[in-house]
């Protein structure tokens, strides 16, 4: 019989050695392990989960109750005291007993001495006898598990209010967004379709095809209609940069950092028969999602070039109706969705993206026909990413100039963007924090004008 608080144990070991995303680290140690059983694997992704959200807050209390200082411990010790904990805080159908005696077991399955494993069980069955003295996971506790950097930045950008809400909201487990696909199914017989498995859901405020499902645990390949490519996982705010590329002629349009091609297949579902779509992505790895992905959901076929921007660029003979660089970023907007992203990240790291997708805009700035469009896009909330990439590009590209975004989204959505005409979100609006600017290249007559 599997040991579930055991895997969880050894993926936090794993992801805090590894570069990988958590996701990653997670799925290849549930496939290693055999965990078959549908509530084995969903009690360790809650277990792994939820201790990389609420890690500051788990570890600020078990110092409050060990008489060993934190920092001294063996990385295994504090793993499980990590999972002893959050199980007896935020998991209420999980008996005390078993919250602590199935961790000890783990540990004992490690092999590790018995003076060890009793100071963990005493330290956990402390916190039951003292479960007054937790603090409760509040905002202020919400703010301690995020990195102090990143706490302090916020701060300064968005105050310490609107820091503490959104801290809050990055550390609460996120309903499911999907985009409908329309070339096989439509909203509405979808939801029927999810309603009649007994899969409450609705439609949401901002996006026209994203459904948010409301009361779904386990595998997305379990939803109806996941086979037949009915649907594809992606958050509002991704679905609306799309659209900032409209209005949709029968051109050519790129992708320049397709990534598993979530939008590279929205921009198919957009455009008008004649319109083709062109992506570039580098990584074997996503190269061969994005080909799954486009299996799966159909449409028509997209022509995909395994090279950097850069090389693409080079080679490249005409431009396009349409760039979108979805540039690689911090991530700091997605944090909610994928909550090992806040312990990766460093301050500095923000200027090293800065130059790499300064880059990538000036790549993509050649490959836009006169006339044509720009969106640059990343998944952030901090404006070294955002703003102060825009302002470098526009002086050093006179040619284009923004577009406002409000003028190309959906009515409900033209609130989501400043008044520069980007387009932000942040997860305080039940969306992931996004960044995105319409730009337009003259045309040849004002280009003329000006010369």
């Amino acid at each position: 019989m599997l040991n579930s608080r055991a895997i969880a144990m050894d993926t936090l070991l794993a992801w805090e050695k590894s570069q990988e995303p958590l996701d990653q680290v997670l799925e290849a140690m549930l496939s290693g392990a055999a965990a078959d059983d549908s509530r084995d694997r969903q009690l360790v992704m809650a277990l792994v989960y939820g201790v990389v959200r609420w890690q500051g807050y788990l570890d600020a209390t078990i110092q409050k109750f060990s008489s060993h200082p934190l920092r001294q411990m063996k990385p295994l010790t504090v793993a499980a005291l990590r999972i002893g904990l959050y199980q007896l805080v935020f998991l209420d159908r999980v008996p005390e007993s078993a919250a602590i005696n199935e961790t000890v077991q783990a540990l004992k399955l490690a092999r590790q001495p018995k003076w060890l494993t009793g100071f963990v069980n005493g330290v956990l069955r402390a916190m039951v006898r003292q479960r007054a003295a937790l603090a409760a996971p509040d905002e202020a506790a919400a703010v301690l598990s995020h990195p102090a950097w990143l706490a302090a930045r916020w701060e300064a950008l968005f105050g310490p209010e609107r820091t503490r809400r959104i801290c809050w909201i990055n550390n609460i487990l996120p309903l499911l967004v999907v985009r409908v696909n329309s070339h096989r199914i439509s909203a509405d017989d979808w939801m029927n379709l999810l309603r009649e498995k007994g899969i409450d859901c609705e439609r949401t405020l901002f996006a026209q095809e994203a459904l948010r499902i409301n009361n779904f645990q386990g595998s997305i390949i379990a939803l109806p209609g996941y086979g037949e490519g009915f649907f594809v996982v992606q958050d509002e705010a991704a679905q609306l940069v799309t659209q900032l590329l409209a209005p949709f002629t029968s051109g050519s349009y790129l992708d320049a950092c397709a990534g598993l091609g979530g939008k590279t297949l929205h921009l198919t579902q957009l455009l008008p028969e004649g319109g083709r779509v062109v992506a570039v992505e580098p990584s074997l790895k996503r190269q061969a999602l994005l080909k799954a992905n486009l299996q799966r959901l159909g449409g028509p076929e997209i022509e995909i070039h395994g090279t950097t921007l850069q090389e693409f660029a080079a080679q490249r003979q005409g431009a396009f109706a349409g760039v979108l660089v979805d540039a690689p970023c911090s991530g700091l907007g997605v944090v909610r969705r994928q909550p090992d992203i806040r312990w990766k990240r460093t301050l500095e790291a923000l200027q090293g993206y800065q130059v790499k997708q300064r880059e990538l805009l000036a790549s993509a700035a050649g490959l836009v026909e006169q006339g044509g469009v720009l969106v640059y896009a990343t998944c952030s909330i901090d404006p070294r990413e955002n703003d102060e990439v825009i302002a470098v590009f526009l002086s050093e590209h006179p040619e284009f100039s923004i577009a406002p975004a409000q003028e190309y989204l959906p009515e409900a959505a033209r609130s989501l963007c400043d008044a520069k005409g980007f387009f932000k979100t942040t997860p305080e609006q039940g969306l992931d924090g996004f960044f995105a600017a319409r730009m337009e290249r003259k045309g040849q007559e004002l280009l003329c004008a000006r010369d």
